[in-house]
């Protein structure tokens, strides 16, 4: 069954270090060739092509359909989306701040009951995994739970070519069943959540923070 995704790709650093610069969308088109094989709707999502507004302001707090139009179309993009996929590197033990930024200017309601997965990377031999541990809750407080198993990349201008294709000193198919991994994972989940919002709309049970935090707010007596 094909699936709308969307592979955030969760890097601006166009220069070096790491050597080579962009490994990070290396890594995306990876992951997007191989969910794309597999037969869904797969977008990259590079952060660079995104026009922010110079002065956060997230895409909710603006008078519905008054959102810059990049905000707009992404909003649009990850509500329809029936999954995710979060491409970082590691910053101080921690998850991209590109990323983090990207995804901080749109509310859980449009990630809110579909799965994700994590992907990590790293020039280096730890592939990321570190950033991984603060992803999940992340990931989780946004409503897009991600699935068990993750992918980690280490030295991943090795391991990958500019086009997101395996270099041939690697072993090719254990890097794709490595990848599959985790994707069938997310498809699966993918699949049984959007059958289980086709069955009965999960706002109609936890209506979903849209506007103001106090929405979420504990009872005050």
């Amino acid at each position: 069954m094909t699936l709308n995704m969307l592979v955030f790709v969760g890097s601006t650093r166009d220069s070096a270090p790491p050597r080579p610069a962009r490994l990070g969308l290396r890594v995306g088109r990876a992951c997007a060739d191989r969910l794309e094989q597999a037969g869904h709707d797969v977008m990259l999502i590079d952060p660079l092509e995104v026009e922010l507004p110079v002065v956060f302001k997230p895409h909710f707090a603006y008078p519905r359909g008054r959102a810059p139009e990049a905000l707009e179309q992404l909003a649009e993009r990850i509500d329809a989306a029936d999954a995710y996929v979060m491409v970082s590197p590691e910053y101080n033990h921690s998850m991209s701040p590109a990323l983090a930024h990207l995804l901080n200017h749109f509310g859980s309601s449009l990630f809110a009951f579909k799965p994700s997965a994590i992907v990590t990377y790293s020039a280096g031999q730890w592939g990321g995994a570190r950033a991984a541990v603060a992803m999940r809750t992340f990931l989780a407080e946004l409503g897009c739970l991600p699935v068990s198993a993750m992918i980690h990349v280490p030295k991943a201008q090795e391991a990958l070519d500019e086009d997101g294709g395996f270099n041939a000193a690697v072993d090719a198919s254990g890097w794709t069943g490595y990848l599959d991994r985790t994707f069938l994972q997310l498809d699966w989940w993918a699949t049984a959540a959007r059958d289980g919002r086709q069955r009965r709309d999960p706002e109609t049970l936890t209506p979903a923070f849209r506007t103001d935090p106090s929405e979420r707010n504990a009872p005050s007596d």
